[in-house]
């Protein structure tokens, strides 16, 4: 069952990169053609949620990145619960390589970002948002190239992923939750702490949305990120049945909520955050060091730092190579680690916040899609280039 979940998800995650891939082509269109102004107008614009006295106003922007993206992180950390107890990493013989690798793909492009921004005098507070691979992104292109591989590089590839989710995860908790209210979080905390006691008995889907619900709430009124209430909220989700012949609330949460994340969420975060009017930009702006510094850190830092520790895994007898794989084929799912899509530009709107059209905020888009795209293309041309087992056939008779 655990093999089953795990290859429903990477089904439903490779094919929306397509989704995920038209939403950003369809923002860079529309933000360099005459709907500009309007694009970004509509984006920056306030919107207001009112229930009974309770009232809450951001601009749109934020409401996708504060507000369906904390589905996404739910659906994230759900995931990251049910491999840890039931799937692929409740197994340490099988997690040290991939871990070990993810460790590597966050210290190897902070490394090279530091470097470049401060040789060209860049600013250092971006070294976060190469880190993370973007798994919807990085599984379409392999799914889309890697036919005839061994099955241990997609494992291999979504373990990482999940450890670099984590990861990104963490950081977002420590770097930027700043200024945090604490009423409003100890209520959040409080409901968290009773779901969890209520989670022992059996709790209807409804009663559940409304407690997320009011958790988001109370977080955002913490001024704490509502990623990181998502992924605590999913923690308390039970991942046994409590009735023969049913799933657990988190299975069938995670098979509710997946398509909607993958084709409807991150699509729409994507059409937000990706739109770069290119009018004005001049050679020069796309060699900024901040430009540099994420695009080499997703290109550069991702691949050495992924194949380096792997290696240095295998080396020390900690972990082995994926079963069945090459070392050309696990570089070319290292590069694969490179594309860092929606979770860079996520880190990327916290690092450096303001208007989706400010120069950081084009210049991290720039990076982000000049990194990735590196990334996914030499890794797609890489995997294409190895050899298939070949498939013998039985002599005629």
């Amino acid at each position: 069952m655990a093999r089953k979940i795990t290859l429903d998800f990477l089904k439903t995650e490779a094919a929306s990169g397509a989704f995920l891939g038209l939403a950003a082509l369809a923002a860079l269109i529309v933000a360099n053609s005459a709907w500009a102004d309007q694009y970004f107008a509509f984006l920056k614009g306030y919107q207001t949620l009112q229930m009974g006295p309770l009232v809450l106003t951001m601009a749109l922007s934020d409401w996708v990145k504060e507000g369906l993206m904390a589905i996404f992180f739910l659906v994230v950390g759900l995931e990251i619960k049910y491999e840890i107890l039931k799937g692929e990493l409740s197994d340490p013989r099988r997690l040290a390589t991939p871990v070990l690798a993810a460790l590597g793909g966050m210290v190897g492009p902070a490394l090279v970002y530091l470097g470049i921004t401060h040789a060209l005098g860049g600013p250092a507070q971006g070294w976060p948002i190469p880190l993370a691979t973007d798994i919807a992104f990085a599984l379409a292109v392999f799914a889309l190239v890697a036919r005839g591989l061994p099955t241990s590089l997609r494992v291999f590839l979504l373990t990482l992923a999940i450890v670099d989710d984590l990861g990104a995860i963490a950081l977002i908790a420590i770097l930027f939750s700043g200024g945090v209210q604490i009423t409003p979080l100890l209520v959040a905390v409080g409901i968290i702490f009773a779901m969890g006691i209520l989670s022992r008995v059996r709790i209807t889907p409804p009663f559940w949305v409304l407690a997320f619900a009011a958790v988001w709430w109370f977080t955002v009124q913490a001024e704490l990120s509502t990623s990181l209430a998502a992924v605590a909220f999913a923690t308390i989700v039970p991942v046994n049945t409590r009735k023969p012949g049913h799933d657990s609330p988190l299975k069938e949460a995670m098979h509710e909520l997946h398509p909607y994340v993958a084709y409807v969420i991150l699509p729409i975060f994507a059409f937000s955050k990706a739109g770069v009017s290119f009018a004005g930009i001049s050679l020069e702006a796309l060699f900024t060091p901040l430009v540099l510094g994420i695009a080499m850190g997703l290109f550069i830092g991702k691949q050495i730092g992924v194949l380096g520790f792997a290696w240095l895994a295998t080396a020390l007898k900690i972990g082995a190579k994926p079963r069945g794989a090459t070392w050309p084929q696990v570089y070319g799912v290292s590069l694969l680690c490179g594309v860092g899509f929606t979770m860079s530009l996520f880190i990327g709107a916290l690092a450096f916040p303001g208007a989706i059209d400010s120069p950081e905020q084009v210049q991290v888009k720039l990076g982000v899609l000049g990194g990735s795209l590196l990334s996914g293309l030499l890794g797609a041309f890489i995997l294409l280039r190895e050899p298939r087992p070949k498939v013998e056939t039985a002599p005629e008779a």
